[in-house]
């Protein structure tokens, strides 16, 4: 080979290596600018969030008034404070500090109103981001605390078992309701797991259904949730669920309060929920009857009927007022899902016994002026005896599941409703 032409290949070596290492230059640095432009921390101005969320609804002349705060925030205000001031003073995730600058972090009011928007309306976490100024981690986290918060401050409080009070006002409710001895009504309601992980779909799904939850819940007439069993897998049923609830326990281990009440000439000890057909033929269980005949049985019918949709009506409003019960729960950790439903009901029941004035309720005044002589007691449980006590269990446990019991009381039932209120129907 020529010189000549050995020189000219290497020129071309040098031009070809030369593009290369230009193409390669130009790579790196478009690389590094994308990075630059993607910025790790945005400057959301928090402090024009919380004054802008001050002057709106907690000012002395606010931009909004009442009616906007109680469909907004799905309560009154002065409830919504009495969370806000329990969270900052004892959850130190809702105490406002101060960052490395001095600069001051989020409200307490900022990171309250994220969580009850998420729960009221089921938005997506950055949903709050423009109003609230807070970024869609900071979101979860204002939930996350906040459901943790709210059931470790007021869940033995307002998720509680009935105590002898409670017991014996829902019995006097349940004898001007016509139904001596009943203390709510019991069924359960699915909530759906879109983000159900794929190898636990045949558990909480029916075939090509979509994976449910089961929460079941005792009710009461005002809506008051008095027992929440949440977490079984959606493919069992009433019966199933009823079979892991620990909604008896208390009974069979001699817990609650001792009761009696008179039907009809007969005497029972333990009270009773409404539900429906699919419940067993237990002594604390009242069913409709499915095809009545004659005037007595329809009287029943209806008037059972119409007494046990306090439950349903306890979950349209459970899930109005907070709707991410409603919708599709997106959360991939079982435990966390379970904390929102739980939150959700203990604030539920805060809400209650805020408004429950607000709107008509049954009076039971008759009895608590001691003028009308009541068919049912309720007595605090004394101690018994440590040996005795598997005695008391194995005997209450048969005596709840008595059948024959059931019977006795379903039929005196027909009969105190048909002479007491057959001739107003």
């Amino acid at each position: 080979m020529s010189s000549s032409s050995s020189d000219g290949l290497e020129e071309r070596l040098d031009e070809v290596f030369d593009d290369i290492c230009e193409d390669t230059f130009n790579d790196i640095l478009e690389a590094q600018t994308k990075k630059q432009k993607k910025r790790a921390y945005i400057e959301r101005n928090r402090e024009a969030g919380h004054n802008r969320l001050w002057n709106d609804y907690f000012t002395e002349n606010p931009t909004y008034e009442a009616h906007f705060f109680r469909r907004r925030f799905r309560m009154n205000k002065e409830l919504f404070m009495r969370i806000v001031y329990g969270l900052s003073q004892n959850v130190p995730f809702f105490q406002q500090r101060r960052d490395a600058t001095g600069r001051l972090g989020l409200s307490p009011l900022q990171k309250c109103t994220a969580a009850i928007r998420m729960l009221a309306y089921g938005s997506a976490a950055d949903a709050v981001d423009e109003y609230l100024r807070l970024g869609e981690s900071t979101a979860l986290s204002c939930l996350h605390n906040f459901t943790d918060g709210i059931i470790h401050l007021f869940g033995n409080e307002y998720l509680r078992r009935p105590t002898a009070e409670d017991l014996q006002r829902l019995l006097d409710i349940g004898e001007t309701r016509r139904f001596p001895g009943m203390v709510g009504s019991i069924d359960c309601m699915h909530w759906e797991w879109k983000n159900c992980p794929t190898s636990w779909k045949g558990q909480y799904a029916h075939g090509s259904s979509k994976p449910t939850i089961v929460l079941e819940a005792v009710a009461s007439q005002d809506l008051w949730i008095w027992h929440a069993f949440f977490g079984p897998p959606g493919t069992l049923n009433d019966i199933n669920v009823l079979d892991r609830s620990p909604v008896f326990d208390d009974i069979i281990e001699g817990r609650a309060p001792r009761l009696e009440y008179v039907v009809n000439g007969h005497k029972y000890k333990f009270a009773y929920y409404l539900t429906d057909g699919i419940y067993p033929k237990w002594s604390t269980f009242i069913q409709s009857i499915t095809l009545p005949q004659g005037p007595k049985a329809n009287l029943f019918a209806k008037v059972q009927e119409s007494a046990r949709k306090d439950v349903e009506r306890a979950f349209g409003v459970l899930q109005a007022r907070f709707a991410i019960v409603k919708n599709p729960a997106l959360t991939w950790d079982k435990e966390k899902i379970a904390k929102i439903m739980r939150a959700c009901i203990i604030l539920h029941n805060m809400i209650v016994e805020n408004e429950r004035n607000g709107y008509a309720q049954i009076d039971i005044s008759e009895f608590e002026e001691g003028n009308v002589t009541r068919s049912s007691q309720v007595e605090t449980e004394t101690d018994r005896p440590t040996n005795l006590n598997n005695i008391f269990v194995n005997q209450n446990q048969k005596d709840l599941r008595d059948r024959r019991i059931h019977e006795q009381l379903k039929k005196d039932l027909i009969e105190h409703i048909w002479n007491k209120f057959g001739d107003e129907d």
